[in-house]
């Protein structure tokens, strides 16, 4: 790899290289990045839904502890 790009400028390697490939693997990267950030709000959606049952289930079950009858 150093032999390919011993010769070349130093903005060739820094500047046009990586250009090049966010141009051809662009969409490729905006996929996989929304993918992950979708999962993420999903998993937050679902920690917050189950964290809501758990809190009004132990809220109503402190509320009706006298009655043993369930």
């Amino acid at each position: 790899m150093r032999e390919i790009f011993g010769g070349l400028p130093w903005w060739v390697k820094w500047v046009a290289v990586p250009v090049i490939a966010l141009v051809v693997f662009g969409g490729l990267i905006a996929t996989v990045v929304s993918i992950i950030v979708s999962l993420l709000f999903k998993v937050l959606v679902f920690v917050a839904l189950v964290g809501g049952v758990i809190y009004v289930v132990r809220k109503f079950t402190a509320g009706s502890s006298s009655r043993s009858d369930w």
